[in-house]
């Protein structure tokens, strides 16, 4: 949620984000005039509770046919105390319901629009020049024995698929390559739960816009998870942090892709089922701008090892997801598309998610603030559509960058079939 402070003393820049966004700014007034609502419920209730028990005194003292009158005008002011109290809770739900329907309120630097209107920030690598003509990465998994996409749908539906013999390999090499970079980075590795409370769900913003992307399981009242920044955003949930933290998340991540329909059918860019590693910090909101920049440098460098082209954009506010005040995508060059393909993303979403789960941490007094969180994806099962185009040969083999060799114990893949 966003901090209500800041909106009473700036609304205009909770506008302006909303306008960047594309949503209705006419919320910021509803907003407002909730919390008015709210504060004035509030006081109106405590002035009646403090008249009561002055009231009280005064019953305590009285005799006879005084404390009869006093008894009864009691009952009236109790009756006003209990309308009071009841007109205080129905402010302070409206308030709640408006607040959460808020997104984060967008950097001041990202760029507006939507979804076609980021601002590209640099270009790293050289496209490679092929001298035969490169064949797709599902086309390659398949001579390689490493996807079956046929089978997925088979056992469970379109856009599953089975990583099978180096696809598999290539995979945990990858993931445990991201690990060894951010435990010598010094995150924690996690290995989260893939089923989360509504609670948690809610509280990491993922239940609003995006809600039709989200697996639910009705019978147990569970979500499952899309990143496994849900579970660790909850790690700390209602907790007084004792300093920053940074960690690794390993999970299984599970999108439906509503509204995908058409887009991406082929292979494995767009799935229901992937493997992930998810940088996640907690910070003082001061620092998140710079942390923001470190996890995405570490992103970067994951990058370098795989050896492939890529570009890094700063998303529009319209393409950012509810929490997110800022987004900076990684998107690697994909040779058969000409085009470039998100691989990694790192969102700033400051004290948003933490102030719905109520994370916080002591500041310099000891008085307890919100926390601001970060997350950024390290590695995942899409950065093999980018390795395996790449670094494809003419006869179907495919070169392991060398970074990667250690974690494989391959330096070539070669074709089964």
């Amino acid at each position: 949620m966003i901090d209500l402070k800041a909106l009473r003393e700036n609304p205009e820049a909770v506008r302006a984000s909303q306008r960047a966004r594309g949503e209705d700014e006419t919320v910021v007034d509803a907003l407002l005039s909730a919390d008015e609502r709210r504060r004035a419920a509030i006081a109106r209730a405590d002035a009646l509770r403090g008249e009561q028990k002055t009231f009280g005194k005064q019953v305590g003292r009285a005799k006879g046919e005084e404390r009869d009158a006093l008894l009864a005008k009691g009952k009236e002011l109790a009756a006003e105390v209990k309308a009071a109290e009841a007109e205080q809770s129905a402010a302070e739900t409206e308030l709640t319901e408006l607040h959460r329907a808020v997104p984060n309120v967008v950097h001041p630097d990202a760029p507006a629009g939507g979804e076609d209107d980021y601002v590209v920030l640099k270009h790293v690598g050289e496209k490679r020049e092929f001298d035969f003509e490169p064949v797709d990465h599902l086309d390659l998994g398949v001579r390689l024995g490493a996807i079956d996409m046929e089978r997925g749908a088979k056992v469970s539906g379109s856009r599953f698929y089975f990583l099978t013999g180096v696809g598999a390999q290539l995979e945990l090499a990858l993931l445990n390559m991201a690990v060894a970079q951010a435990t010598a980075a010094g995150f924690q590795l996690m290995i989260t739960p893939t089923l989360v409370r509504p609670e948690i769900m809610a509280g990491t913003g993922f239940l609003g816009a995006h809600a039709s992307e989200i697996y639910r399981l009705e019978a147990d009242d569970l979500y499952l998870v899309g990143t496994s920044e849900v579970p660790l955003a909850g790690y700390h949930a209602d907790e007084i942090l004792d300093g920053p933290k940074r960690y690794a998340g390993w999970s299984s991540c599970y999108r439906r892709e509503a509204g995908s329909y058409g887009k991406d059918t082929r292979g494995i860019i767009r799935v229901h089922q992937f493997n992930k590693v998810e940088m996640f910090s907690y910070v003082k909101p001061e620092d998140a701008e710079a942390e923001h920049a470190k996890l995405l440098a570490w992103e970067e460098e994951m990058l370098a090892k795989i050896e492939v082209p890529y570009r890094v954009i700063d998303t529009a506010a319209g393409d950012l997801g509810t929490s997110a005040a800022r987004k900076f995508d990684c998107e690697a060059w994909i040779p058969t598309q000409q085009a470039y393909r998100e691989l990694t993303s790192t969102s700033n979403c400051t004290t948003f998610q933490a102030r719905r789960l109520n994370v916080r941490y002591r500041d310099e007094n000891g008085k307890p603030q919100i926390a601001a969180t970060l997350n950024g994806t390290l590695a995942t099962t899409r950065w093999i559509v980018a390795i395996l185009e790449n670094h494809q040969q003419a006869d179907g083999s495919v070169v392991v960058p060398q970074a990667l060799r250690p974690f494989l114990g391959l330096e070539i893949l070669k074709p089964t079939k």
